[in-house]
């Protein structure tokens, strides 16, 4: 599905990584690993094509992205720092929103299950200036039980999250995977999805599974 071909990045003047290669084919998760500064948040905005890298290649079921463009947009879910959760809105609202930025708009009743199955029953129609951070951060999830994208990009998911939220997303990424998705994602976290027959990528290395 995801293709990378020798991948070099810069900061300033300072070399992230260079000639980095990986393919991750679909019921594939791959865990991007490295010290703080290494480059994965580069690593995983350039997969979105957020960030042109300075060499390399990046290829979505054969076609470079750059060509794709929004046809690359409608298969990808990016999970940022930022929860993207804007404070004046409601969590139904808010998901209303990613889903039409998503381009691929949800029914209501699919939204609001969603949040009960994230565990905000009850919390639907408060703003969400009103929410604790991990109660926010649920909100923004909620997309993952939503979305239809078969590539998801997540950068510390798992960051504010209490250990029922942590198990939920856990399940959340089996699922996908499972389904023939695949998933991309740091996280400084020993999580169950860290351990097993996955692939990693430590910036400087070469993945293995």
């Amino acid at each position: 599905m995801l293709e990378v071909d020798h991948l070099s990045c810069r900061r300033g003047d300072r070399t992230l990584f260079t000639g980095l290669s990986f393919t991750l084919p679909a019921g594939t998760l791959l865990h991007v690993r490295g010290r703080n500064g290494s480059g994965k948040t580069t690593l995983l905005r350039a997969l979105c094509g957020l960030l042109r890298p300075d060499h390399g290649h990046i290829r979505w079921r054969g076609e470079p992205i750059t060509e794709l463009a929004d046809d690359f947009n409608r298969e990808l879910l990016y999970f940022g720092h930022l929860n993207g959760i804007k404070a004046d809105l409601t969590g139904l609202e808010n998901l209303r929103v990613a889903a039409t930025l998503d381009q691929d708009p949800c029914a209501d009743a699919d939204i609001l299950a969603a949040l009960a199955r994230i565990g905000l029953a009850g919390f639907e129609d408060l703003p969400t200036r009103m929410l604790s951070q991990g109660q926010k951060k649920r909100v923004a999830l909620a997309r993952l039980i939503l979305s239809k994208a078969p590539l998801w990009i997540l950068d510390e998911p798992f960051t504010a999250l209490d250990t029922d939220a942590v198990a939920l997303l856990e399940r959340l990424i089996a699922e996908h995977v499972a389904g023939d998705g695949a998933v991309v994602l740091t996280t400084h976290q020993e999580v169950q999805l860290t351990r097993g027959e996955i692939q990693r990528l430590t910036l400087g290395s070469v993945p293995s599974s």
